[in-house]
């Protein structure tokens, strides 16, 4: 028989949330309640209590503003595509404020404004000419900038899905962030993207007739950075880049992303130095593990949603580390289902993280059946505190917005290590010094993704390039 009234200790439980939240809820109206004595009684269903708490939660609107800094930082940094910050974090650890940030996601802008209250803050960048974007940084128009920053949307070049590259709306506003480096003209510009963004296929027209007509378009793998790479060089930028391992920098995740590194002098930066390695080869500490980044953290408070009871059964006969694969054989058709068969590994199904290791890549939702993020001991995905420390967020770094839509905002964060070895890189380059990385050094899970080895592996024409470039709008 279904429950008519649930305690908030109870809805508290069911939700994944503390007490305290549970009461705001009540009195905001988001669930219906009522006194009983001087206690106060949900009566909600689980099922609505559930939906309830994962609902996006209507925020103030955030208006843009401009930089009211009192005192300006030494560095003149400019950041785009900003997120919750996770990038900014690190840098800031090396000395680089951002005068300003740019961002158009409703939840993530309340993020900025929540722990940088006096920051400037834009848009959508297209909306903004160099002049109306410098005032909005509370900078004249002939000053200089040191150092901009952005990680377009990195959708259109992810390993999975269509991979639409530039022929998609948010790859497109790859090749504006590239034309707005080439109008600021910064001393040092980065930017950060997926591993996709390697092999993202650039589509040209061929010129050439056949007896059946005009050739019809070819990919060109690789095209997408190419035309990158060869759009910063025209404007005389020295360009470095690397797929790059974040726990080699001391996050306590296997995340892999794109950093490339541009340089107005025309240098070639080295690649970034890295502090961890996965074994003591190259004279390193190891990698940090899951334990080492929640060590500390209160399991009280913590916010997470939850896996259906369907899924939790056959949770609760997984160790840490363990997945699908080690469910009793007989059961793992009925877990698996339609998936079961499925080609590859599929580990990111009923998957346990480990305690020893460093954390999988976090990704957006923690409850995907193909992507679970499941707690090592405890029942439940990864709460969103937890998440905050495998990113290497502050505690008491505010994020706004629903459940959902604060796993997005975190999930998608640079991780706050790799942004401390971006921001050493730049201000080496900025203050004239070198550095050297040990020759050898594996950055990543995969091969020839520097960018020495990938411009010898991927030996595009400057032709195609530019003759492909025309074929998208991208002022």
């Amino acid at each position: 028989m279904q429950k008519k009234f649930f305690s908030t200790a109870e809805a508290a439980d069911i939700c994944g949330k503390s007490e305290q939240y549970i009461r705001r809820m009540l009195k905001s109206g988001r669930i219906s309640g009522c006194q009983i004595g001087k206690t106060w009684v949900i009566t909600e269903s689980k099922k609505s209590l559930e939906e309830a708490c994962v609902s996006k939660v209507k925020l103030p609107k955030v208006q843009d503003q401009k930089n009211s800094m009192i005192e300006l930082p030494q560095w003149k940094m400019l950041s785009f595509f900003s997120g919750a910050m996770g990038l900014d974090i690190g840098l800031e650890k090396v000395g680089f404020v951002p005068l300003l940030t740019s961002e158009i996601d409703d939840a993530a802008r309340a993020t900025i404004l929540a722990n940088h209250p006096n920051i400037g803050l834009l848009g959508d960048i297209r909306n903004f000419s160099k002049n109306e974007i410098f005032q909005a940084a509370g900078l004249s128009s002939n000053e200089e900038v040191d150092l901009m920053v952005g990680g377009p949307p990195c959708q259109s070049f992810s390993t999975a899905g269509k991979r639409l590259g530039i022929n998609d709306a948010r790859g497109n506003l790859l090749l504006y962030y590239i034309n707005l480096i080439l109008e600021i003209k910064p001393r040092i510009a980065v930017i950060e993207n997926v591993r996709g963004l390697l092999s993202a296929p650039l589509q040209y027209v061929s010129s050439k007739q056949t007896q059946d007509g005009v050739v019809p378009e070819r990919p060109i793998k690789g095209g997408v950075l190419k035309l990158v790479i060869d759009m910063l060089r025209s404007g005389g930028y020295g360009v470095s880049f690397n797929l790059y391992n974040a726990a080699n920098f001391g996050a306590p995740q296997i995340r892999e992303r794109i950093v490339i590194l541009c340089c107005r002098d025309g240098r070639i930066l080295p690649y970034l130095e890295p502090t961890h390695s996965e074994n003591t080869t190259f004279n390193l500490p190891p990698w940090k593990t899951l334990q080492d980044a929640l060590k500390g953290l209160p399991k009280e408070g913590q916010h997470y949603i939850k896996f259906p009871e369907k899924r939790l059964r056959f949770y609760r006969l997984l160790s840490a580390g363990q997945n699908w694969k080690d469910l009793p054989a007989d059961l793992q058709p009925e877990a698996m289902g339609a998936s079961f068969h499925l080609g590859g590994g599929k580990t990111g199904f009923y998957r346990r993280l480990a305690w020893d290791k460093p954390s999988p890549t976090l990704v957006t939702h923690p409850a995907m059946p193909a992507t679970d993020l499941c707690h090592p001991s405890e029942n439940r995905p990864l709460s969103i505190e937890e998440y905050k420390r495998i990113q290497e967020f502050p505690d008491d770094w505010t994020v706004c917005g629903s459940l959902l839509e604060q796993y997005k905002q975190v999930g998608n964060a640079v991780p706050v290590s790799l942004g401390i070895a971006i921001g050493k890189a730049v201000k080496n380059a900025l203050e004239g010094k070198n550095w050297e990385v040990q020759e050898g050094f594996p950055f990543s899970r995969y091969k020839k993704t520097g960018s020495i080895e990938w411009e010898r592996m991927h030996n595009l024409s400057r032709k195609q390039a530019v003759r492909s470039a025309s074929l998208f709008d991208i002022s």
